[in-house]
């Protein structure tokens, strides 16, 4: 769907190279037709250097030139982005944000009328080609619209359809998750340093054992609940573990942190 498809991204950040990144190496579309552009010069020297993409500083310029519109710019920014390139921005364009909080009508309100526009909340483990991205469809975009969308992130790993009004959960879940799992990961690596394992050892053992139990959430058919069941014996060490676990509220405590960056992402959007 993309070969043809020439794509500008505007923000050259870390978020906007990993899509660049998995596009080209899973082959879904040329480097060539690739443009990002950003305000960094070093960035952008990187990014030409290291992925061998082409790269501007001229927002205005590269739009024009591209179908796809790949808005990559921090929320704070946003407007004055939309600003610059609001006259090269027509019909024939596909615009797609990933901006925290930016709804598509925020987008819209620049734009001319008609313009179709995807409102999309991606993840860090894309890096490793296992992100989790979200996909919401603007007022005047189409089915085919995002279909295409969902082929750009599928490059670095699952997409899922929704309604906008779900967009801040799933930005306070899946868009802020991995560091939460981060520091799940840190803490599980530092009591295995204290009870005697060596830190690189008692790390990867960590971040092993949660993607391994991620996948087996993933590529299983048993709930969560049904697979903690299996690891825990009567009497055992992993009860002697999760009693302590709850009686410290991680449970509520984790659904605190989502409820928390869900109300920030509706604040970064102007929501309440």
């Amino acid at each position: 769907m993309l070969k043809r498809k020439k794509i500008a991204i505007i923000g050259g950040g870390k978020m906007g190279g990993i899509i660049a990144q998995g596009l080209v190496s899973r082959k879904i579309i040329s480097g060539k037709n690739i443009t990002v552009t950003d305000i960094d010069a070093d960035r952008l020297n990187f990014i030409h250097s290291e992925m061998g993409l082409r790269v501007s500083g001229a927002n205005q310029e590269t739009v024009k030139d591209a179908g796809i519109v790949i808005l990559a710019v921090k929320p704070q920014n946003m407007a004055q982005t939309l600003q610059e390139i609001a006259g090269v921005v027509d019909k024939t364009k596909l615009v797609i944000s990933i901006a925290a909080g930016i709804t598509t009508g925020f987008v819209q309100g620049f734009l001319a009328k008609g313009v179709r526009i995807i409102r999309v909340m991606p993840n860090t483990p894309a890096l490793a080609g296992a992100g989790a991205t979200a996909v919401a469809r603007g007022i005047n975009a189409t089915a085919a619209d995002v279909k295409l969308a969902r082929v750009v992130f599928d490059a670095v790993g699952i997409t899922i359809e929704v309604d906008e009004k779900l967009m801040d959960a799933v930005t306070g879940l899946s868009g802020s998750g991995p560091a939460y799992c981060f520091l799940m990961i840190e803490a599980l690596a530092d009591a295995g340093v204290q009870m005697g394992l060596p830190r690189e050892m008692s790390l990867r053992l960590a971040a092993q054992t949660m993607l391994g139990s991620a996948l087996l959430c993933l590529q299983g058919d048993k709930h969560p609940a049904q697979l903690k069941d299996m690891v825990t014996s009567p009497a055992g060490t992993t009860a002697a573990g999760l009693k302590v676990l709850e009686e410290g509220k991680i449970r509520a405590t984790l659904i605190s942190a989502v409820e928390a960056a869900t109300k920030r992402s509706r604040e970064l959007g102007g929501g309440k």
